[in-house]
C-alpha cells in the first residue's frame, strides 16, 4: 500500500529497531544457562531499539510528543501529536527464546490514534493502518475473522502474572467463556493479539492493566479491519484505563456480555 509520510517513517522506524532485536534474539539462546545474564541483555536489546526509534521518530518529527515503556514522556512543541512506542511487546517470550514478539508503533493525534503499526521480525509480518485507510498485513489488505458462533470462536487474553490484582477477574473471565467457545490463547504480546483479531486469526481479544504503547497501534489497526472494541468497564476509556474488550462486529456483543459478566 501507499501511506502517508507519517506511515512510511514508521515502517522504515519499525524494521531498523526490528534489523536490531532480531540480530540481538539470535543471541539469547547462548545466555540462558544465566537467568540474570539473559534477563540483562534482554533489557538491553529493548533499550536499543526505543533509542533507534526515538532516533528515527524524532529526528523526522522533531516537534511532535513521546511515550514509550522504557524513556516514559516527552511534551512536544506541537501538542497535538504524539509517538506511542513499545520497543519490544512480549520481553518474557524474547528472553525464552520465544519468536513471537513485536515492534509496536502508535500516532496520537489531538487525543485520537490516527496510524499504527505493529512488526513481527521474526515472521516478517507488518500490521499496518491510518485511520479511513483499512488496515495491512504486509501488502495485503486484512478483515477480521466472519465467524458468528461461539463454539466456533478461537479468543486471545493476557494471564496476569506475578500475584496481580487482576488475576480472580480473568479467572472468572475464563470460567464463563472456555466452556462456550473454541479456544482461548495466550502468546504473550497484546500489540500482535489485537492484530491477530485484526487479521481474523483470532475472533476477539480481552484484556486488563495494560499500557498505552500496548494499545495504540493495535485499536487502529483492529478498527480499520473492521473489528468494534470497547473499554470493559461501562463508560471507561481503553488508553486510559488499560483495559479492552474487541472482536469481529458479529460476535462482539455476546462476547463483550460474557467478558462483563
Amino acid at each position: 500500500m501507499v501511506g502517508s509520510a507519517n506511515l512510511n517513517i514508521m515502517v522504515k522506524a519499525a524494521r531498523k529497531a526490528g534489523r536490531s532485536l532480531v540480530k540481538d534474539f539470535r543471541e539469547v539462546e547462548n545466555l540462558q544457562v544465566s537467568v540474570k545474564g539473559a534477563g540483562d541483555f534482554v533489557t538491553k536489546a529493548d533499550l536499543a531499539s526505543e533509542a533507534i526509534l526515538k532516533e528515527e521518530l524524532l529526528g523526522a518529527r522533531p516537534t511532535y510528543g513521546w511515550l514509550a515503556e522504557e524513556g516514559g514522556e516527552i511534551e512536544g512543541q506541537d501538542p497535538t501529536r504524539r509517538w506511542i512506542v513499545d520497543p519490544l511487546d512480549g520481553t518474557t517470550n524474547f528472553l525464552h527464546g520465544l519468536p513471537h514478539w513485536a515492534i509496536s508503533i502508535g500516532l496520537e493525534h489531538k487525543g485520537q490514534i490516527v496510524a499504527g503499526v505493529i512488526f513481527d521480525p521474526a515472521k516478517e509480518e507488518m500490521f499496518i493502518a491510518e485511520k479511513g485507510t483499512g488496515a495491512f498485513l504486509n501488502d495485503t489488505r486484512m478483515r477480521v475473522s466472519a465467524r458468528n458462533k461461539m463454539i466456533e470462536c478461537i479468543y486471545a487474553t493476557g494471564l496476569p502474572f506475578g500475584g496481580r490484582s487482576d488475576l480472580p477477574a480473568t479467572l472468572q473471565d475464563l470460567a464463563r467463556l472456555m466452556p462456550v467457545c473454541a479456544g482461548v490463547r495466550r502468546w504473550g504480546s497484546a500489540a500482535l493479539d489485537l492484530a491477530y483479531v485484526a487479521a481474523g486469526r483470532y475472533d476477539g481479544f480481552w484484556e486488563r492493566r495494560l499500557n498505552a504503547w500496548d494499545l495504540a497501534a493495535g485499536l487502529i489497526i483492529l478498527r480499520e479491519a473492521g473489528g468494534l472494541a470497547e473499554p470493559i468497564l461501562p463508560n471507561g476509556n481503553i488508553i486510559g484505563d488499560g483495559e479492552v474488550v474487541a472482536a469481529n462486529e458479529v460476535m462482539f456483543d455476546s462476547f463483550a456480555k460474557i467478558i462483563r459478566g
